[in-house]
């Protein structure tokens, strides 16, 4: 059955602008294109999970993302559970079915994320230099489709005020299809991923 394309994954250049939450306990990210905000990305934490945070590393505990577009409708939730070495990460819709899969793969200055649809077959990758916020985002056949940076143009730049913000281009030859949107997901949400990955 064809599922109907979620118009913020129509997009091709996304601008992702962190906002602190309180007392730095979740994330959440304000999603833009071009001419304005288009969603949110947000973390859910539970009581419990905040007071484990006191007590574990970020990067054994689950984690729950969700992208969310500006009628309030939640498109993606982003997954993780309890972890003891490489990240894997499930992607599914509002209503639990599964789009796909991140697996993390082992560097310490490179990360690198295998991307896979439902069936488990690997349809990209995203890898590069977290420091210097360069990410290279390409498709199953290793072709360039897009990019993550921290490189403004100018565009929107006064609407942004803190200091976690990026962007990521696909190029529009892409296809808009589910693989477009587990891609998306992954690179709009890196950010977040990293941090809770540490």
């Amino acid at each position: 059955m064809s599922m109907v394309f979620p118009e913020f994954f129509e997009k091709n250049t996304f601008f992702i602008d962190e906002k602190i939450g309180f007392f730095k306990f979740t994330n959440a990210y304000k999603v833009y294109d071009e001419i304005g905000e288009i969603g949110l990305i947000t973390q859910k934490l539970t009581g419990g999970q905040k007071f484990l945070r006191l007590l574990l590393k970020k990067g054994m505990l689950p984690f729950h993302l969700e992208i969310i577009d500006l009628s309030g409708s939640t498109l993606i939730v982003i997954k993780r559970g309890w972890t003891f070495w490489m990240s894997k990460i499930t992607l599914t819709k509002s209503n639990g079915d599964l789009l796909g899969s991140i697996k993390q793969k082992f560097a310490i200055l490179k990360p690198t994320f295998n991307i896979f649809d439902e069936a488990n077959i690997q349809i990209g990758n995203i890898s590069g230099d977290w420091k210097g916020w360069n990410f290279k985002i390409v498709d199953d056949k290793g072709n360039s489709i897009g990019t993550i940076t921290k490189k403004w143009n100018g565009i929107l730049k006064e609407a942004f005020t803190t200091a976690d913000k990026y962007v990521v281009d696909i190029v529009p030859e892409y296809a808009e299809d589910k693989s477009k949107m587990v891609i998306v997901s992954c690179a709009i949400t890196i950010d977040m991923i990293l941090k809770e990955s540490k």
